[in-house]
């Protein structure tokens, strides 16, 4: 695969996102399924694997670790600070946005430990704590960057504003946020930013979380837990009207010879050479489309139709619901309303 810059490392294209084996989509994947999955990736190879302390609530870093430690010299390990699970007084555990520098020197080393690494190639603050400058925040990641436990710096969600007061703290490697043809939100600011600071966008869920593949037709089957039943534009009525989005972009798809999990990824990587596609998946068909994507070539008359068909006043339904909006700092079009949450 072509490879793109990220800091100092040169990269695949389509990175291997973690998270779904562990959090999010319903039941975790097994060791087994895990080991297949980072295999079969290091194989085709994808060199960017990233991982997060919040995920599985530090399983995910437990089961990669291993994994990847015998790959490590040929590999960039990401993962994130700033959000992490806390084991209430009643034995719960929940997540908790904490950016205060102790908080984050601790989120590193129990990191460093499950992962089993003496250093973390690009550590991301998961989300900015409001109640922390993220001048601060920055400055204690900026530290163990000077102890050598990290290499380089990275965030997550975050606005243009924020972006420039990190990065005058300490170069900023990566941005991952969300972005896909139906979550362009990227393109308010936070994607010409990036390109401007030499700066790489990691576009998490580029297939729209399994929406843009097309083989989701019924949320009704998504798993009690499925971290989409709250996001309003996965909401039954919000979906439905979502879906007559896709009858057009099976054309397209059509005239590219590929899937249309392949042509969303691709579109991504469509939107800038500093652009990485962070895609993540529990089976091996889906990893082998991801990869694939990376060889598809799109006419301009492509994606400017997609353009088109996916623009963003087209899309029904926020891409959170309320309390995750308040979680992120990322812009928003002026027409984006959070709409109803699936009672499913």
């Amino acid at each position: 695969m072509q490879q793109r810059r990220l800091g100092p490392w040169q990269v695949a294209p389509v990175a291997f996102g973690g998270m779904n084996l562990s959090h999010g989509y319903g039941a975790a994947a097994s060791p087994a399924q895990a080991q297949s999955l980072v295999a079969a990736a290091l194989d085709a190879g994808m060199n960017l694997y990233d991982t997060a302390a919040l995920y599985g609530f530090g399983s995910n870093e437990e089961l990669l670790g291993p994994l990847l430690k015998p790959h490590r010299n040929r590999i960039v390990l990401a993962s994130k600070c700033g959000m992490a699970g806390v084991r209430g007084e009643d034995g719960v555990v929940r997540r908790v946005i904490d950016g205060r520098p102790a908080t984050l020197r601790r989120n590193c080393e129990d990191s460093l430990r499950r992962l089993g690494t003496e250093v973390i190639d690009l550590y991301y603050l998961h989300r900015w704590d409001k109640n922390v400058p993220i001048e601060d925040s920055v400055g204690e990641m900026s530290r163990l960057v000077e102890e050598g436990k990290v290499r380089a710096l990275g965030l997550s969600e975050v606005g243009v504003e924020a972006l420039r007061r990190a990065h005058s703290v300490h170069p900023i490697t990566a941005l991952q946020s969300e972005y896909s043809l139906w979550t362009r939100n990227a393109e308010l600011g936070t994607l010409a930013a990036c390109q401007e600071l030499g700066i790489a966008y990691v576009a998490f869920s580029p297939v729209g979380r399994g929406f843009l593949s097309g083989k989701l037709t019924d949320v009704s089957t998504l798993a009690k837990g499925d971290i989409r039943l709250a996001m309003p534009r996965f909401a039954p009525e919000n979906y439905a009207r979502n879906l007559e989005l896709l009858e057009p972009m099976r054309a397209v798809a059509e005239q590219a010879g590929c899937t249309l999990a392949e042509l969303a990824v691709v579109w991504v990587l469509h939107q800038g050479e500093h652009v990485i596609a962070l895609p993540g998946t529990t089976k091996l068909e889906h990893l082998a489309e991801n990869l694939r994507a990376a060889q598809v070539q799109l006419s301009a008359e492509a994606l400017q139709a997609l353009d088109a068909m996916f623009a963003p006043e087209k899309i029904v339904g926020d891409r959170y619901a309320p309390q995750g909006q308040s979680e992120v700092d990322t812009e928003k079009y002026s027409f984006e309303q959070p709409g109803p949450v699936a009672a499913v």
